[in-house]
């Protein structure tokens, strides 16, 4: 009867939800190194775990690598290395479809929109059953993110930043969207903003009130020997990447991130708002990438 028909388009629609991805670091200068090191690692572990490369669009300065500080011309690390045979450089491979001045707020929520014209590239093209990780790294302070480039139309607030989640939503962009944010004070940014009945779970660096903060940095920020001269990655950021990268066979769920990154970050109080009950239950691969969904067969007899 109609219930059996429910739960089959139930099922169509879950097994045709396409994953997409937007990565952005939203700083410049060679001492925010951290930031564009997060976000090309963050880039190499969704395509890793199998979020198809051209559903991932990036925004980065794109200063950072080439930087004439940088001891390692052209490549970014965002952990330490003893052997550069074992270093891995995110900055290889890294895709990135927004430099320089085309990291700004206007750009980024027509990224978010799937406005091609205002953006003037590569934008979100997801529909109604689809599923949207958005990672944004950067400064913050209390209900705002900033952008590389100095300006008062250079911030985004908290309240732009919703409006817009919710035009997407309904202008039928996604079914679920899922946001990781790494800033000062990043819980301003959701806390109290989110209508209930939006389908959005936001995780934060940060509650309302705090910093969020820098890791591997002063003498552990060493490359083969080498000192970096400035952090190479963000406490939080650094932890959730570690965290789906631990647990690549598709398994884990939002929940059991939260509570472990969490746990890990303990110079600051990682936060969620939105629909945690909801999304908690949900697996990270339904939206960092599908990572094989079966556990791989044990090994030998």
């Amino acid at each position: 009867g109609m219930a059996r028909l429910a739960i089959a388009l139930l099922g169509l629609a879950s097994a045709a939800a396409e994953e997409w991805a937007v990565l952005v670091a939203g700083s410049s200068g060679f001492y925010n190194y951290r930031h564009q090191a997060d976000v090309c690692h963050a880039y190499h572990l969704l395509v890793a775990r199998g979020l198809h490369p051209d559903r991932i669009i990036t925004m980065m300065y794109d200063d950072v690598a080439n930087d004439t500080e940088n001891p390692y011309r052209g490549r970014l690390y965002n952990r330490p290395w003893e052997k550069m045979q074992e270093a891995k450089d995110v900055y290889a491979g890294c895709k990135v479809d927004y430099r320089g001045k085309q990291v700004n707020p206007k750009q980024f929520l027509a990224v978010l929109s799937g406005d091609a014209s205002a953006a003037g590239g590569k934008v979100l093209r997801s529909g109604a059953q689809d599923h949207v990780f958005v990672n944004f790294v950067d400064h913050g302070a209390v209900g705002l993110i900033a952008f590389p480039e100095s300006g008062r139309d250079q911030v985004l607030h908290a309240k732009q930043l919703v409006a817009t989640l919710e035009r997407m939503h309904r202008g039928g962009a996604f079914a679920q969207l899922v946001f990781y944010l790494e800033t000062c004070e990043s819980g301003s940014m959701f806390e109290g903003l989110l209508p209930d009945a939006l389908p959005v779970y936001a995780v934060t660096a940060a509650n309302a009130h705090e910093s969020s903060w820098g890791t591997f940095c002063g003498a552990a920020a060493r490359v083969g020997g080498v000192d970096i001269g400035t952090c190479l990655g963000d406490l939080f950021s650094v932890n959730w990447l570690a965290d789906s990268e631990s647990a690549p066979h598709g398994k884990e769920t939002l929940n059991a991130q939260f509570q472990r990154v969490k746990q890990a970050t303990n110079k600051s109080h990682v936060m969620r708002y939105g629909q945690v009950r909801r999304f908690g239950p949900e697996h990270v691969s339904d939206f960092q990438g599908p990572a094989g969904q079966a556990p791989p067969a044990p090994a030998g007899p």
